[in-house]
């Protein structure tokens, strides 16, 4: 495949709820790897406010309109934050994940984590929940890339869960190596 393509399908995190479209980190990756890797593109099904059922309910879609080389998937706070079934959770993801797959599309999963407020056990489980997929499934889970964000001056918009602008490179620093290993992880297949 001579043009690789990246899907990022996740929620407001991947989004850029509150920043401006240029200054999200997918967007910050796309300029950049424009530049370094011409042949890779870039393509942001994430929007803000998703479940794991609404990507699952479009993932046919968007396989099917870009037909990816890989895809990262970053979903689970808003099923999470809405005190969703973690067995639900968990059934919906490795949905998202069969079905990426059974169209030779390479996935990496984010983890996710919940604040400690929604009691630690739920938290706890529910964070534990994307090791269990990852391990199932046998495929990358990346570190939650909002975890070094927490608690550093000016990284988290005033709501205290979305990323700030100036967080975004940050993020896209963290995320780059994996994403591109996914990418070109695929183009050795």
């Amino acid at each position: 495949m001579a043009n690789d393509s990246l899907v990022i399908l996740g929620d407001s995190l991947s989004a850029g709820y509150g920043v401006a479209k240029n200054q999200t980190w997918v967007s910050l990756l796309q300029q950049r790897w424009q530049q370094a890797h011409p042949n890779l593109t870039i393509i942001n099904a994430s929007i803000s406010g998703e479940t794991t059922q609404g990507a699952l309910n479009r993932l046919d879609n968007i396989l099917a309109e870009h037909q990816p080389a890989a895809i990262f998937v970053e979903l689970g706070g808003n099923d999470g934050l809405r005190g969703f079934d973690l067995s639900q959770l968990r059934q919906r993801i490795n949905q998202i994940i069969d079905a990426a797959q059974q169209q030779g599309v390479s996935v990496a999963l984010s983890e996710v984590q919940l604040p400690p407020n929604y009691g630690p056990r739920f938290a706890e489980m529910f964070n534990q929940t994307y090791q269990q997929i990852a391990d199932q499934q046998g495929i990358t889970l990346v570190p939650f890339f909002m975890k070094p964000l927490v608690g550093k001056v000016g990284m988290i918009q005033d709501d205290g869960i979305h990323p700030t602008a100036k967080a975004q490179p940050l993020i896209a620093d963290f995320l780059e190596p994996y994403l591109l290993d996914l990418v070109k992880q695929e183009s050795k297949q």
